[in-house]
């Protein structure tokens, strides 16, 4: 089985009442799983205090180990974004997601109305490496799954020279959206985002909000051990760590793992999949 799997891991900044402190222990966790990346995600109201740019500083200037940077449009103006932009580049991040991100009563359209808006911003600003989102079960607000491709095509030949993934439990969804970016002429690299199932509670929340479904082999486990989340979450991590071992055999080389956080996640996913990296 080939080796040098690319594993990166996300994680997000505590609540500004909470403040930076909080996270500190999870990042000495993270840092010893010793991932590619480490990506922080962004919302409007932690940007104002700058706590996803002050966590990936942290990052990188404590452990060394390189950060990417969400960013979301929605709400803002491309005044607002330029001052976003202006401070990570101060910070020495070097790498953004870009993402449109949720759109609410409060966070609604203003300059920048797609991810690719805010990319081409990006561009002319300078000095990034940009990250893309991709959906390999659609989008939910897309009118279809080929539009989600003409998207994804878009964004490559904006510069974008990574996809990381919405989460997904079926490979098949992975895979059909590979094979798909490929033959439109995608040539970034599809990194596939892996939410391992530890709580019931959480994952439905999850799926509520991604849009995601869950096949019946993960139904049938969250059926098994819905009054057991000890047990849940040792089943759970399994089916991600199995997810990953397939994927590789399919020849997907960069994983991307939703951690919420949770250092025993990263380090189980990390040791289950050690012969690959």
């Amino acid at each position: 089985m080939s080796k040098n799997l690319d594993f990166s891991l996300e994680i997000f900044p505590p609540k500004i009442s909470d403040g930076i402190e909080k996270i500190y222990g999870c990042l000495v966790g993270m840092s010893k799983v010793a991932p590619d990346f480490i990506s922080v995600t962004y919302s409007a109201g932690q940007a104002k205090k700058g706590l996803t740019t002050e966590v990936c500083q942290y990052l990188q200037n404590t452990y060394g180990i390189p950060a990417v940077a969400h960013l979301t449009c929605a709400g803002q103006t491309r005044e607002s974004i330029n001052l976003s932009l202006e401070e990570m580049k101060k910070a020495g991040i070097k790498s953004i997601l870009a993402l449109r991100g949720d759109l609410t009563a409060e966070k609604k359209v203003n300059d920048l109305v797609h991810a690719t808006d805010l990319i081409e911003q990006i561009n002319a600003f300078g000095e990034f490496d940009i990250y893309g989102a991709c959906y390999p079960e659609g989008h939910v607000e897309s009118p279809s799954f080929d539009r989600d491709i003409q998207v994804m095509k878009m964004k490559n030949d904006l510069g974008v020279k990574t996809f990381l993934s919405q989460l997904f439990f079926d490979n098949k969804d992975f895979l059909h959206m590979r094979d798909m970016a490929t033959a439109a002429g995608v040539t970034a690299t599809l990194s596939a985002g892996i939410m391992p199932i530890t709580s019931a509670k959480q994952i439905v929340r999850m799926v509520q909000l991604s849009g995601a479904r869950i096949p019946s082999k993960a139904a049938k486990m969250l059926s098994k051990y819905e009054n057991n989340e000890v047990a849940l979450c040792k089943a759970g991590l399994d089916y991600a760590v199995r997810q990953i071992r397939g994927l590789v055999r399919e020849g997907v080389k960069s994983i991307h793992l939703y951690t919420m956080n949770n250092i025993h996640t990263a380090e189980y996913v990390r040791a289950g999949i050690e012969d690959l990296i």
